[in-house]
């Protein structure tokens, strides 16, 4: 299970640190999890999402995907090795209705679920997931990320030396 309990702001305005970070999560996240992206438009969520998933192909040996958001299509799915990843983009939607529509957590145990935009999700927004926060900074050139909700943090020790 994952719990809320440690916190650390990391600075990705480098292009450079998105992708480490992304290669350093990709070996630290495991079927089931459910992974919520929360930042303004542009912030680098879809960004960071390509890098993780192509990590994640590299890993497995598998050719390396063109990653787009699915703010249209509303889900991507990206077959690994040992489970699938899907991608959400809720941004377009509205109402619970047209999140329920999805069926976005009738069986997750064999995927890894990456949200963007999950706000929408209000009451419907499941427990112990991994909340990954993207802010700019004071600047629209410097961005930020806080990586909450994991419950294997040596995951942060890793992470620091970005």
């Amino acid at each position: 299970m994952h719990i809320a309990t440690k916190s650390s702001k990391l600075d990705i305005s480098k292009l450079e640190n998105t992708k480490k970070f992304a290669d350093i999560f990709s070996k630290n996240i495991f079927k089931g999890n459910i992974i919520l992206l929360y930042g303004e438009v542009g912030v680098g969520k879809t960004t960071f999402i390509k890098f993780l998933i192509n990590c994640l192909q590299k890993i497995d040996k598998l050719n390396i995907s063109e990653i787009t958001s699915p703010t249209f299509s509303l889900m991507n799915q990206y077959k690994l090795n040992k489970y699938e990843i899907h991608h959400y983009d809720l941004y377009r939607l509205n109402n619970e209705k047209d999140i329920l529509s999805l069926n976005i957590f009738e069986d997750f145990s064999n995927k890894v679920i990456l949200i963007e935009w999950p706000e929408i999700l209000g009451k419907l927004k499941p427990r112990n997931t991994i909340d990954i926060n993207f802010e700019y900074g004071k600047n629209f050139n410097s961005r930020y990320l806080t990586i909450s909700g994991y419950e294997n943090l040596k995951i942060f020790d890793e992470l620091k030396s970005l």
